[in-house]
């Protein structure tokens, strides 16, 4: 990450630089994801715009954008404009603040004179949210609402129905009840950003009188990044993996020197409890599916010495991976990484120490590094990055943790075989293949914007075009789950293929790295040619197409038995004909209970 562009920030840089940084960050961008994104705002958004770009092609989005005339949201979004049509949004942002509320109560208005004010505030946005879900079908991001910067009614503002506080909050609440209820509907909480900052230096009467700009301007940037955490989210950038240090990161202390006894953790001192504050912190990572790792310089038996003090909140069995050894932390990283099955890029780093820092920086650029002088700010820092910002949560996100587990333990056990499918045959597999249904559909579209390294046209899908394409009849759609006697994978494959007469088209084929080389690639493909078959499809195309991360499945058709019919670049296009398709797969019982 650029250092201008990592909080706290300095607003004035940045809206001052902002044409250096864009073109900083073009000269070193690759592999992004494009988005189009419609901004319809009810105050100005130019600036907002310029710098939200900065944010998202720093996490490998590339935006295009689309932004209403000055307070024209509404018109735009209910009565239609032509140029938004032809546009075609992927993603829409409704960028209106407390300076666009229009039904405020007036003073000794009774409680239900303020009710009907209320109900017709949130029924405008309502209907502007109704409109753009009908005519766009893409996620919608709305600003709640901040509060004032001034209190004519003093505290009493929060206790009665003409209070502007009360009205704010209530409609609030309607709008975080709207967006629970509705899928692709998302909350830009600026009442957190705006009180965060200071509301009285956001609400900078002088910029809406001269600019109308809703905030003081050096605010945008903050405004921006909390906005482009949920766009990230949405798109798959999230990252994976929390790597932490353990002397003076998780305890105080140093365990090698100070013994169990000796380390700072728990209640008796302030020192421990800010250190169980930080243990707390990151244990409810896991709960999110967030991976913990241990990356320390220690011996082995003083780590988990420390683990297993008895004021320690976080325990040996709370971490997917261990690595406390005398290596260098980034070699540390990558052999975490690898042991995971995942790229370095999923990796946040957290060690207490500034040198330290600065080497996995320079030797393993694309993992993240957090900055933090003190326990206390540990927390703060780590969580105003935004790595883990949630949009959604599935059963198999807060299992996550006990996935990798059990992972871990399948590799020990090949370790004990000379003979990789007897390995496979001890697992004792089953897996559910299936097309999409509403329960699954979540979980399946996560799987699209986050697998890189088994996705073979790298095709993402929002939640609304992934339901689309579950009710589509000229689609053949699988997803499949994959079980051993270690545990539940849960969903890890999703492959979709598009009709067109005796022909199928794979538009979307990717797996989880969670079970790479077991066979489950094989199994699917047994069930793609099968249900093919059964529709009239004499011949399947599969289609490749590379990236930096994904070259590890530029010969899966070709090994599945496809012919190569194209190849342009690297762009490969494959052909297999399902007449005497004999089945792949020899190791896991599909479809049997």
């Amino acid at each position: 990450m650029l250092k201008e562009l990592t909080p706290p920030f300095d607003g004035t840089m940045i809206l001052r630089d902002k044409k250096k940084l864009l073109r900083i960050l073009k000269e070193h961008e690759s592999e992004a994801v494009k988005l189009r994104i419609a901004v319809l705002g009810g105050s100005t958004t130019s600036d907002i715009v310029k710098v939200l770009e900065l944010f998202l092609r720093q996490r490998g989005i590339v935006p295009e954008f689309y932004e209403s005339e000055y307070a024209q949201y509404y018109n735009d979004a209910v009565f239609g404009n032509d140029e938004l049509n032809e546009f075609k949004p992927e993603l829409i942002f409704i960028h209106t603040t407390i300076r666009n509320i229009e039904n405020f109560p007036e003073i000794y208005d009774s409680r239900e004179d303020a009710d009907i004010k209320l109900n017709k505030e949130y029924s405008r946005f309502e209907q502007i949210w109704t409109s753009l879900s009908e005519k766009y079908s893409c996620p919608i991001i709305q600003n709640n609402f901040e509060l004032p910067f001034y209190r004519l009614l003093g505290n009493r503002e929060a206790g009665v129905p003409y209070g502007k506080i009360d009205f704010i909050t209530r409609l609030n609440c309607k709008f975080y009840d709207y967006s629970a209820a509705h899928k692709n509907f998302y909350i830009n909480d600026i009442n957190y950003v705006s009180a965060a900052y200071g509301l009285e230096k956001w609400s900078q009467p002088r910029c809406w009188h001269l600019y109308k700009y809703a905030m003081d301007i050096d605010a945008i940037p903050d405004f921006a990044f909390n906005l482009s955490k949920i766009i990230c989210s949405l798109m798959g950038r999230n990252k994976k993996v929390l790597a932490l240090d353990l002397d003076n990161t998780l305890w105080g202390g140093v365990i090698g020197d100070d013994g169990q006894s000796g380390i700072e953790i728990g209640s008796e001192t302030s020192e421990g409890q800010t250190f169980s504050a930080v243990q707390k912190y990151l244990k409810e990572h896991k709960k999110l599916g967030i991976l913990l790792t241990v990356c320390s310089k220690n011996d082995h038996e003083n780590a988990l010495l420390g683990l297993n003090h008895p004021d320690s909140i976080l325990k040996p069995e709370d971490f997917a991976c261990i690595k406390a050894n005398w290596n260098e932390k980034w070699i540390n990283l990558e052999e975490t990484a690898k042991e995971l099955n995942l790229l370095s890029e999923s990796i946040v780093f957290v060690d207490d120490n500034p040198a330290e820092r600065e080497i996995v920086r320079a030797q393993l650029p694309e993992a993240e590094v957090v900055d933090f002088d003190s326990p206390e700010e540990c927390i703060k820092a780590l969580d105003r990055l935004g790595f883990f910002e949630v949009t959604a949560l599935s059963k198999d996100d807060a299992e996550r943790s006990e996935m990798y587990r059990a992972n871990a333990e399948r590799a020990s056990l090949e370790k004990k075989f000379s003979d990789y499918n007897e390995f496979l045959q001890s697992l004792e597999m089953k897996a559910q293949i299936q097309d999409f249904d509403e329960v699954h559909i979540q979980r399946i579209t996560q799987l699209t914007n986050k697998s890189n390294q088994f996705n073979l046209t790298t095709k993402r899908y929002t939640q609304t075009e992934m339901e689309e394409c579950a009710k589509d009849p000229d689609r053949i759609r699988l997803c499949g789950r994959l079980c051993d006697k270690f545990g539940d994978n849960g969903i890890v494959s999703v492959v979709i293929g598009r009709k067109e007469r005796e022909k199928l088209h794979i538009e979307l084929w990717l797996m989880s790295c969670r079970v790479l080389k077991r066979d489950m690639e094989l199994a699917m493909l047994d069930e793609l040619v099968k249900q093919a078959i059964e529709q009239g499809i004499t011949e399947i195309f599969g289609y490749y197409y590379p990236t930096k991360k994904n070259s590890m499945v530029k010969d899966l058709y070709g090994n599945f038995g496809f012919e190569k019919i194209s190849d342009e670049n690297g762009n490969t296009v494959w052909r297999l004909e399902t007449a005497g398709y004999e089945n792949k797969n020899k190791v896991i019982s599909v479809n049997k209970e």
